[in-house]
């Protein structure tokens, strides 16, 4: 796409249903031209640096116990494009994907990826919330009131979006929700969506193209909604290593240790 195209797509988006601040100040990026005529953006060094701010919160997210990968895979992502110099060595020896042109309708594929936008929003804000939620009784001793939160983020700031309004009603609705992604709204958005976010994702994948958050924020949707998932074993394994103990599905809360070398062949 040039960047007028996406520029174009930027400005229906935000004209939409995922009007978002975020999206309005990334078109005028994209509209911006220097004195030579040229899209400044095309001319900035890709190496993302840091405050700190990304950092805390995974920080803080790890110290609560709270799943926070959408965060913890922007904040790593910044990390490896300040690796520019050694990208550009490995960009001439890692091999790729052969075929890297996109060759499906495109205008299908932006839809899909606006689609794909907004449902990792929703994970990200579910994980937002669910820190906030975690952290502040344990840090400060006070509850945090998510509708009044929503409602003064609407309110003007770098994530002010209609997307509040329905994160505040969510809040509302059942003021002692524990995840977003339990309310019928996002339920029912994430449905309309996720096939469009799995096709945006295969192509990345397919084309060679790095798509980490949201890769990250469907991995914790699809783990979210799995009644069992393979932390058994794991929990088997560290039980081998660390005697780290284990429960069992018809005894939750009765912690056992198994001797595993009893079955080992001789």
């Amino acid at each position: 796409m040039t960047d007028e195209e996406k520029l174009e797509a930027f400005d229906n988006w935000n004209a939409g249903n995922l009007e978002w601040r975020l999206l309005e100040n990334t078109a005028e990026i994209l509209r911006f031209k220097d004195k030579f005529g040229d899209h400044l953006v095309e001319k900035i060094r890709d190496a993302a640096a840091q405050k700190g701010t990304g950092k805390w919160a995974v920080i803080e997210a790890m110290n609560a116990g709270v799943p926070a990968t959408v965060i913890n895979e922007s904040v790593s992502a910044r990390f490896v494009s300040a690796l520019k110099d050694d990208r550009v060595a490995a960009s001439i020896k890692l091999v790729g994907p052969s075929n890297q042109k996109f060759d499906g309708n495109l205008a299908s594929m932006v839809d899909d990826i606006r689609k794909a936008v907004q449902a990792s929003k929703i994970i990200l804000y579910a994980q937002g919330f669910m820190l906030l939620q975690e952290s502040l009784p344990r840090l400060f001793g006070c509850y945090l009131n998510c509708a009044d939160l929503a409602q003064m983020w609407r309110g003007g700031c770098v994530i002010r979006s209609t997307f509040l309004d329905h994160v505040k009603n969510a809040f509302i609705l059942n003021p002692q929700l524990k995840n977003l992604l339990m309310d019928e709204y996002f339920i029912k958005t994430l449905a309309d969506f996720q096939m469009s976010w799995r096709r945006v994702i295969v192509t990345a994948i397919n084309h060679g193209i790095p798509a980490p958050a949201f890769s990250a924020a469907l991995s914790y949707y699809d783990s979210f909604r799995c009644p069992r998932l393979p932390a058994n074993l794991l929990q088997a394994q560290r039980d081998f290593y660390g005697a780290h103990t284990f429960e069992l599905l018809e005894q939750p809360g009765v912690f056992h240790h198994n001797d595993w070398n009893q079955g080992k062949s001789q």
